[in-house]
Parts: C-alpha cells; sequence; structure tokens
C-alpha cells in the first residue's frame, strides 16, 4: 500500500472545502486536467465524477466513485481506470494543532492494477502523492485567501449594509 501524510496549514474545514468541490480534483489530483461530477450528490457515498487525463497527444476519461463519506474525517473513493482496473483512494483529514494532518492510503483494487500490485508500483503511487498533497495545499490555501479576500472586500459599487447615499 502506498500511505502518504502532509500537514496542511489550514483548518479541517478548510481542506473539506475542497474536498467537497468535485470541480477542483483537476486542480490537486495528479494528471488530472479536469473533471465535473456527474450527478449533483458529490460526495455522498455512490455519488461520481468524471475526469480527463492527459498524456501528450493521449487523453482518457475516468470515473471516481465515492465508497465512504464521514464529512470531516474520511472520503474513500474508487478510481476506475478501464482496463487497468480500479484503485482504492482513502483521504483521511485530523485536526492537527490549528492546522490539518491529511493522510492518503492509495492501492490497485481490482482488475489488471490489483493482479499485478507490486513494490514498484507502490513506489509510482508514492512519488504522485509527492506532488498531489502539497497541489491539494495550495488549493487549499488559494481558496481559503479567495474566500477571506471576497469576504474583506464587498463588489465593486456595493455599499457597506446601513450606508445610505
Amino acid at each position: 500500500m502506498a500511505i502518504r501524510h502532509q500537514v496542511i496549514e489550514q483548518s479541517p474545514e478548510a481542506v473539506w472545502a475542497v474536498l467537497e468541490n468535485p470541480d477542483l480534483y483537476g486542480e490537486w489530483v495528479v494528471g488530472t486536467t479536469a473533471s465535473r461530477p456527474l450527478d449533483d450528490q458529490w460526495p455522498r457515498v455512490d455519488a461520481a465524477l468524471e475526469y480527463s487525463v492527459s498524456l501528450g497527444p493521449w487523453s482518457y476519461e475516468g470515473r471516481t466513485t465515492v465508497r465512504r463519506f464521514e464529512p470531516g474525517r474520511w472520503l474513500e473513493l474508487e478510481a476506475h481506470s478501464g482496463r487497468l482496473g480500479t484503485a482504492r483512494i482513502a483521504i483521511e483529514v485530523r485536526p492537527w494543532g490549528g492546522h490539518t494532518l491529511v493522510i492518503v492510503d492509495e492501492h490497485p483494487l481490482r482488475g489488471l492494477g490489483g493482479a499485478l500490485h507490486t513494490a514498484p508500483l507502490d513506489l509510482l503511487i508514492q512519488l504522485r502523492h509527492r506532488t498531489m498533497l502539497p497541489r491539494l495545499a495550495e488549493t487549499v490555501e488559494r481558496m481559503t485567501h479567495r474566500t477571506a479576500s471576497a469576504d474583506a472586500h464587498p463588489p465593486l459599487g456595493g455599499r457597506p449594509p446601513g450606508v445610505r447615499s
């Protein structure tokens, strides 16, 4: 199994705001160039999103399904990769002081990937996670700053409540 962790210097709520947004997966999941929900249920159990993977002239459309969802704590996914089979991706979120500890546990589950699961494959997954977790942290930071900025600055032309011209 490929297990990796990272402390994200934001609150667990900020991390969950990113994990619960299926449109953001393309920003932090390594290899994914775009993602879109298949319904409006994400991240409830059995909800799914489609994703695109592009590598040079090749592209692939995949699907990820939620298998376990405990708000604020667990999100377990099954990523379907066609002939390669599926992978289990478990994301655990823990409060860590004023920050968040994110633990990702990923391994092939079914199909060819599961049958050929070896230590070298785990190494490749670990390398992917070394990039993915910092990208998740950057996405959380960006979304947190965007929200804070929007809260601090009303829309142009807007007046603070109670102020008349």
